[in-house]
C-alpha cells in the first residue's frame, strides 16, 4: 500500500488525472506539434525533461523561497531549462528544432509545468517531485503522440516520415486526408480521446 502511495504521482496523471485530457492543460502544443509523430515524441522527451528537473529544483528550493517571488524563482528555472533543452535540439536535431520553433521556448509558460510547481512541487519532497514530473509530462505526451499518430497516418500516410500506406492504394484511387493536417482537426481527435476516457472512468463524467 505504501510502494503504491509513492509511486502515485507517477501513474495517475497517465490515465485518472492526465494533464491533457483531465484537466485539460497544454492543449496549445496538443494542436501546434502533432501533425507528424517526430515534433510530438520531441516535444514530450522536451517537456517531461524540463518538468522533471524544474519540479526537483523547486522542491530542494522550497523552504528557501519567499513567497512574495516564487513565480518569478520558478520561471527562472525553467527558463534556464528550456534554454539548455533548446541548444542542444539545435545541436543535435536541428530540422526538428525548427519544426518545433517557437513552441520549445513556450515551455516556459506551459500550464502544466507551472501548475505542477504550483500545486506539487513548493509542497513535497524531491523524489515525489520528481516522480510528478515524470508522470504529467508522459502523460501529457501520451495524448501528443495518440494525436498525432492519427493525423499524421491519416493526414500525410507515414509514421515518423516512413510510408505506411502502399503506393498500390493510391494508384487505385485512395487519397490523403488533408484535413488531418490543419490544426482543428487535432482539436476534434483530442474531444474523441477525452470522449473514450470518460466513457471507460464513470466517476469522470459530470452528474
Amino acid at each position: 500500500m505504501n510502494l503504491k502511495k509513492t509511486f502515485l504521482p507517477l501513474f495517475n496523471p497517465l490515465s485518472k488525472d492526465n494533464p491533457v485530457i483531465v484537466q485539460v492543460l497544454g492543449i496549445c502544443s496538443a494542436l501546434a506539434v502533432t501533425a507528424k509523430m517526430e515534433p510530438a515524441l520531441v516535444m514530450t522527451i522536451s517537456v517531461t525533461a524540463v518538468l522533471a528537473l524544474a519540479n526537483v529544483i523547486i522542491s530542494l528550493l522550497r523552504n528557501t523561497i519567499p513567497q512574495s517571488i516564487r513565480i518569478i524563482v520558478q520561471l527562472v528555472v525553467v527558463a534556464a531549462l528550456v534554454v539548455v533543452v533548446d541548444q542542444v535540439l539545435k545541436a543535435y536535431n536541428y530540422e526538428v528544432s525548427k519544426a518545433l520553433s517557437v513552441f520549445i521556448g513556450l515551455i516556459i509558460t506551459n500550464c502544466i509545468i507551472m501548475g505542477r510547481l504550483e500545486a506539487f512541487a513548493l509542497g513535497n519532497k524531491p523524489w515525489p517531485a520528481f516522480l510528478d514530473g515524470i508522470g504529467n509530462g508522459l502523460g501529457y505526451g501520451i495524448i501528443l503522440l495518440i494525436v498525432s499518430f492519427f493525423r499524421e497516418l491519416f493526414g500525410s500516410g507515414t509514421l515518423f516520415g516512413v510510408q505506411i500506406f502502399p503506393q498500390s492504394w493510391y494508384e487505385a484511387g485512395y487519397m490523403n486526408n488533408g484535413m488531418m493536417i490543419l490544426p482543428p482537426m487535432a482539436l476534434i481527435v483530442v474531444a474523441c480521446i477525452i470522449w473514450v476516457h470518460r466513457a471507460y472512468n464513470k466517476d469522470l463524467q459530470e452528474k
